[in-house]
């Protein structure tokens, strides 16, 4: 009885009615290769639980024989004898094979080893943004201390948001810093910066009715300048990942600014994420598909027409006609504005700005672990003749190890990558004035 009530509690596709084939073989994700159910939970077991093994299991794609196998089988119609003689021998051959792939899985599962936790600190924590992406991060199995700062007119201390997650059952550590309004970061954040791996910037003013893009930009290149200042000196190792807007000029001039210190400008990163987010949910609905097997690149810069989502390179965003392209990619680009107007001008985009900036931290973090990633983000590029660019960019040990070139274009997609980078020239060009005219101290 109890291991019916158990059997029946399970949710559906878990077994519940389709029990695991002994014999049957399916490809793993993480390494390519066919595993038997028993091969695969060996594996696993251990680390997971049995219900998310074979929840995984259940995920993953049957291997296939080869096309005409059964044909030939039947043809030949060996006699019972030699068929268990024939089987015999199949088995044989085919167990030193499976004993060697449970032994590489086995090394590899051994070299592994525990994940690697890091020191973690959001500046601009007490904000829209700030709350949630905090709350995502503190939740991250790779971070092991938090720190979280913000001004004391802040809508909530960071105090305060420090002691709620603390309550969390996680291992991270959490603690809130706060500075008056007119002080200088480099002369308050040493304890909230030092020792940190990853540093996310969801600061700076939004855009108020009357206020030209312009003006933006100076208004909150002078904030991110002061807290880039504190982390080229308190963690000038750390990976910063910016989301300053107009992220397509603050990122290049914090980018100059460390490099004229000396410092690795492939330090600083632009989140664009969201874009890709957003690109990927919206071709699931139009398609029908399973977002989580979506994967659109875009590509370009995080503004308006700068926002360029490559459709042609993703496997179900390639299947939607080319007429609805146009309207596709207008409606990744407005997406913000979308969001700003169903919240009546009261808010903008900060949950699922939160998701993505926490989505590109997890996947720099793992990196970091040497667990590589690959995650679109602006950054310092060659890979066009703009020194900014967003794109395909791998995280590795160390940070950023390699930036991706775009790929294969379709028509449309290079008619709008001339536009993106007219456009964008402009805007880095704005980035690059500001840090020939400052200086981090």
């Amino acid at each position: 009885k109890l291991f019916k009530v158990r059997v029946a509690e399970l949710p559906s596709g878990i077994f519940r009615e389709n029990p695991p084939i002994m014999s049957e073989k399916r490809i793993d994700a993480d390494d390519g290769a066919a595993y038997t159910w028993e091969e695969l939970s060996a594996f696993y077991t251990g680390k997971y639980k049995k219900k998310e093994i074979q929840a995984y299991w259940e995920s993953l794609p049957v291997a296939k024989g080869k096309k005409g196998k059964k044909k030939a089988a039947a043809a030949e119609a060996p006699a019972p004898k030699a068929k268990a003689k024939a089987k015999g021998k199949a088995e044989k051959a085919a167990e030193p094979k499976a004993k060697a792939k449970a032994k590489a899985k086995a090394k590899a599962k051994a070299k592994a080893g525990p994940i690697k936790t890091f020191k973690v600190c959001i500046l601009g924590a007490s904000g829209g943004i700030g709350q949630p992406l905090s709350m995502l991060m503190a939740m991250d199995a790779s971070v092991k201390e938090l720190s979280l700062f913000d001004l004391n007119i802040a809508m909530v201390p960071p105090q305060g948001v420090a002691a709620d997650l603390g309550h969390l059952e996680k291992k991270a550590a959490v603690k809130g810093f706060v500075m008056d309004v007119g002080g200088k970061a480099i002369d308050n954040l040493e304890e909230c910066l030092t020792g940190s791996d990853l540093v996310l910037i969801p600061a700076g003013m939004p855009r108020k009715p009357g206020m030209t893009r312009d003006d933006l930009f100076k208004v909150n290149a002078d904030i991110a300048k002061g807290l880039v200042e504190a982390c080229a000196k308190f963690c000038p190792q750390a990976m910063l990942a910016l989301i300053v807007n107009p992220v397509n000029s603050i990122v290049p001039a914090m980018a100059e600014l460390y490099k004229k210190k000396g410092l690795d400008p492939m330090k600083i990163v632009g989140v664009t994420t969201l874009d890709c987010v957003r690109a990927n949910k919206f071709v699931a609905e139009i398609t029908s598909g399973d977002v989580k097997k979506i994967s659109v690149p875009v590509i370009g810069g995080h503004a308006g027409k700068t926002i360029l989502p490559l459709f042609s390179q993703d496997k179900l965003g390639a299947t939607i006609p080319a007429e609805k392209v146009p309207d596709l990619d207008a409606h990744v680009q407005d997406a913000g504005t979308d969001v700003v107007n169903a919240k009546d001008g009261k808010g903008s985009a900060t949950l699922s700005m939160a998701y993505a900036g926490a989505r590109l931290g997890s996947s720099i973090l793992a990196g970091l672990g040497g667990r590589k990633r690959t995650e679109c983000a602006y950054v310092k590029s060659d890979i066009t003749e703009l020194p900014y660019f967003a794109s395909k960019v791998q995280f590795g040990e160390g940070g950023i190890t390699k930036v991706l070139p775009i790929g294969e274009l379709n028509e449309h997609e290079k008619k709008r990558l001339e536009e993106v980078k007219e456009i964008l020239k402009g805007e880095i060009e704005s980035g690059v004035k500001y840090a020939e005219s400052n200086e981090l101290s």
